[in-house]
């Protein structure tokens, strides 16, 4: 019986779809409760004979400040959080944005979804001076997913699975994006 267990557990980790993510574009939800960014995530099934069913999907999202440059005044309104600037080879650092979840519906090759980020002043203070701070250009971020894939495995059983801690994407946030976020709300 043990032997049939870990062959028939070596299988279903074979078999398991690897998924794949993309950050396309992001645009503020202009009609919802509180401020927010939709990120449109691409999720791509490279194994299509494996109908995914659904996934819960799991973010954390990061800044990644020391992946820009920054004009004097930006400089100046960043001191708060990074210090003086000859200090920033010790305190510029990537900082936490926020963690963000949602579902995605089934597909089999891939999907367009939509990640939905609160972007409020009192979830995370530091995240929201750091975006004020800045006068244009983009906002370097890394999503790092996690999450679980419920699919169809062998004979089209539902099976579950869990998405690898090491699917992450970068995409460059145009500070313009976050500015029109803000205004209208």
């Amino acid at each position: 019986m043990m032997f049939f267990t870990f062959y028939f557990l070596l299988f279903t980790f074979l078999i398991m779809p690897d998924l794949n993510f993309e950050i396309i574009d992001a645009e503020p939800l202009l009609y919802a409760a509180d401020p927010q960014i939709a990120f449109k995530i691409k999720v791509s099934n490279p194994k299509p004979e494996q109908p995914i069913h659904t996934i819960v999907l799991q973010c954390q999202i990061q800044i990644e400040s020391v992946r820009r440059r920054y004009n004097k005044d930006e400089q100046k309104r960043l001191r708060d959080l990074f210090d003086e600037p000859e200090r920033w080879s010790q305190t510029l650092r990537t900082m936490l944005w926020t963690h963000t979840n949602t579902t995605i519906p089934g597909f089999t090759e891939s999907i367009i979804a939509d990640l939905p980020v609160h972007c409020s002043f009192d979830f995370n203070i530091g995240a929201t001076k750091y975006f004020a701070a800045l006068d244009d250009g983009e906002i370097p971020l890394v999503f790092q997913f996690s999450g679980t894939i419920f699919y169809a495995g062998f004979n089209g059983m539902l099976q579950v699975g869990q998405i690898s801690w090491t699917k992450d994407e970068r995409f460059r946030l145009p500070v313009e994006t976050w500015k029109k976020m803000m205004e209208a709300y």
